[in-house]
């Protein structure tokens, strides 16, 4: 498989933008954020935000997943137990007080960011969330494994997504935040996850977390062709 075309040369990385407690006054041009698990009525929106991650990474040619597809799959066991979204919501608004996101697995976790300018979201109405003037901004999908060597569980995250516009605004972030402090929360070992190696900007993001890139590793994948075969070869 040919490998995937590297991006344009990265652009300094910017001074994180600020938050602010919920029940101060913000400043500026307040982006209002809420983390919350996904519902089976969020899949067109998953679906379009797997698409976009497809295209920046230059992958759009293996990309195979429908709505029915996801719909079938990603809702069929407990938060936390199997496949779990969170998915995140922006709003120029405070979040009204919505009944169906008080999943007590998992209470939304609302946020408010201070920016300097407003953001201008060209995709506002393809991915408006429901809840007033909400919209989605990104995803991150992740599920358990385990590690022998910690005797532990731990969170695999299969894939970490925000909308162009919205990047570079500490969004990803909070996403992977999120995912750490349920780890904590459950006691699991560890989170983790890939970066595809030319997205230096990440690797860079990711280092500064304090994650640990091993660049040693390989992933091994069986799919398609070569899976059907060793399927019923045994």
């Amino acid at each position: 498989m040919a490998a995937a075309a590297p991006p344009p040369p990265p652009t300094p990385t910017p001074t994180p933008v600020s938050t602010v407690p919920l029940d101060s006054t913000p400043v500026g041009h307040p982006l209002f954020t809420r983390i919350r698990l996904a519902q089976p009525s969020d899949v067109p929106h998953i679906h379009k935000l797997i698409h976009q991650m497809a295209v920046f990474e230059r992958l759009s040619h293996m990309c195979s997943a429908t709505e029915s597809s996801l719909s079938s799959t990603l809702f069929t066991s407990l938060p936390f137990q199997s496949f779990t979204i969170f998915v995140l919501e922006v709003c120029s608004q405070p979040f009204s007080d919505t009944p169906r996101y008080h999943d007590p697995i998992y209470p939304p976790n609302v946020q408010t960011l201070n920016l300097d300018l407003p953001i201008d979201d060209p995709e506002k109405e393809m991915f408006r969330s429901g809840d007033g003037d909400a919209v989605i901004a990104g995803f991150v999908l992740f599920f358990p494994n385990y590690s022998t060597f910690l005797g532990k569980p731990g969170f695999y995250v299969e894939d970490l997504f925000v909308r162009d516009c919205f990047r570079r605004k500490g969004l990803g972030r909070m996403l992977l935040s999120a995912v750490a402090k349920q780890a904590v929360k459950m006691e699991y070992g560890r989170v983790e996850w890939v970066v595809l190696d030319w997205n230096v900007n990440a690797i860079k993001f990711y280092e500064e977390m304090g994650a640990k890139i091993l660049p040693e590793w390989r992933i091994c994948r069986l799919t398609g062709e070569a899976l059907q075969a060793y399927g019923n070869g045994l």
